[in-house]
């Protein structure tokens, strides 16, 4: 006798560890929307053709961001309106994955229209899914080049006007008009009948990677009972009566049975050749790479935090080209505020001997506050056993941590003290050479000219350098 067991799709993490909040069972989206009918669809196909563990979601600036949450494949959050081209390199790197490109209409016809018309132009072989909900759903109800004319929105109070702001985009039919893509369609979710259609729709956008036939756009009328200022239900009768008249439902192409499966080997650049595109020859290196003592035995995880105008990203990169140059694998990825000097910003560096699945430092081995409100926020997140370097001439506190190894470090002071604040920085990197063993002094020597350019900039942090150094040994002693 046989049993149906309802639950989860597999696809789906059985409990929502990647959001924040107490309660990790349930999803935070707004009753009546259609991101989660939508996720639903795409985690049971995703279960269904074994794909879930070799799927990589692309998700960008929106409310389709929070996919993250939710699918129990990779994930990697784009600029606003970069999701194609942040899938394009994916699937390029990686041929035999499934790369999912999940984005709303005020990302993807707006800031994102030329990435996603060239991604399609290109014929590049991911499934796009795009959620058509006529307005700005996370940022506050802003008009969306999908708003209907006479739709009120938060930037449209009396309703979209044809003279002003012109017609709402049909993107799938854009997209149709182009001779790459394989298949365009668009469906709604509206009621029992359209959630099906929609269903097969995703399937076949789905499949089609799999095959290798190409690039997919499936375009999916949502509600956003939020936003419209409705009910679920009149949101979903909406959607019915009047968005799916400016945008009507159907396949606009489809030709997936009629093209060959791709050679996606094509598209791949020689691996031989990155080392001399990025500048890194081996035989064009004066020093030998033996000689390098970056640790055999931890990979590091590195936090560098401060005001900008510290160094702070500097720092970052000098580091991961350290590591570059060791043949490790690195990774380093900026976070920073609008301002140019004055506001916060941190970056994470990641220098391993394996492949790198994720650039973001959650528990970083090695933690470098350059301001007080550095030490504050992230001394927390690091590892047991860790180390804290932190600049003492400017945080007039110490770690609390007695579980990590805090090193204070006057970096300003001795910057100042050589007549340039702003190579601190330098000092510090000077200091992680001479306590720790994952950085050979001779090497980071070594590699400074290839930083610091002009001679005379050379000069003043190679003594910044050495007086780091210096301080690192007597800590370390």
């Amino acid at each position: 006798m046989s049993v149906n067991i309802l639950g989860k799709s597999k696809g789906f993490y059985d409990r929502y560890e990647r959001r924040p909040g107490t309660n990790k069972e349930q999803t935070h989206y707004c009753p009546g929307c259609g991101h989660g009918i939508l996720h639903k669809l795409i985690a049971e196909a995703l279960t269904d053709f074994g794909a879930s563990e070799n799927c990589v979601f692309v998700s960008p600036v929106g409310c389709s961001v929070f996919a993250y949450y939710y699918f129990n494949a990779g994930n990697i959050q784009a600029a606003h309106g970069r999701a194609p081209a942040v899938a394009t390199g994916v699937k390029r790197a990686m041929p035999e994955s499934i790369v999912i490109s999940y984005q709303g209409d005020g990302d993807l016809a707006a800031i994102g229209g030329n990435e996603i018309l060239h991604a399609a132009n290109r014929g590049e072989s991911i499934t796009v899914f795009f959620v058509n909900n006529a307005i700005y759903g996370m940022t506050g109800g802003q008009m969306a080049p999908t708003t209907l004319i006479g739709q009120k929105t938060t930037t449209t109070p009396y309703g979209r006007t044809l003279k002003n702001e012109g017609y709402p985009m049909r993107m799938a039919e854009i997209i149709a008009s182009l001779e790459s893509p394989v298949y365009v369609e668009r469906v709604m979710l509206a009621d029992t009948r359209s959630i099906n259609a929609a269903r097969k729709a995703v399937r076949k956008g789905i499949m089609n990677q799999i095959k290798q036939k190409g690039f997919s756009f499936v375009e999916v009328l949502s509600t956003c009972p939020t936003g419209w200022k409705m009910t679920a239900p009149q949101s979903q009768e909406w959607i019915k009566s009047t968005l799916v008249k400016n945008f009507p439902l159907g396949v606009l192409k489809d030709i997936a049975l009629q093209v060959e499966p791709l050679d996606l080997s094509l598209n791949l650049a020689p691996s031989s050749r990155v080392p001399k595109l990025i500048g890194l020859e081996k035989e064009k290196l004066d020093f030998d790479p033996d000689s390098m003592k970056i640790s055999r035995e931890i990979d590091q995880e590195i936090k560098i935090a401060g005001f900008g105008g510290q160094g702070v990203l500097s720092l970052g990169v000098w580091l991961s080209e350290i590591g570059m140059h060791e043949d490790l694998q690195v990774s380093w990825i900026p976070s920073y505020g609008p301002e140019m000097r004055g506001g916060t910003a941190n970056c994470h560096v990641k220098l391993s001997h394996n492949s790198i699945g994720s650039p973001l430092v959650t528990n970083p081995t090695i933690l470098i506050a350059m301001n007080r409100p550095s030490l504050e926020k992230f001394e927390a997140d690091v590892i047991e056993g860790g180390a804290v370097l932190y600049d003492s001439s400017l945080i007039d506190i110490e770690p609390t941590r007695k579980d990590v190894r805090s090193i204070p470090i006057p970096a300003t002071e001795i910057a100042n003290e050589l007549g340039n604040t702003r190579i601190s920085n330098v000092v510090i990197l000077g200091v992680l050479a001479g306590f720790s063993d994952f950085l050979d002094p001779a090497v980071v020597q070594r590699v400074l000219p290839l930083i610091f350019k002009k001679r005379h900039l050379l000069e003043i942090n190679l003594k910044a350098f050495q007086r780091g150094l210096e301080l690192g040994r007597e800590l370390l002693a």
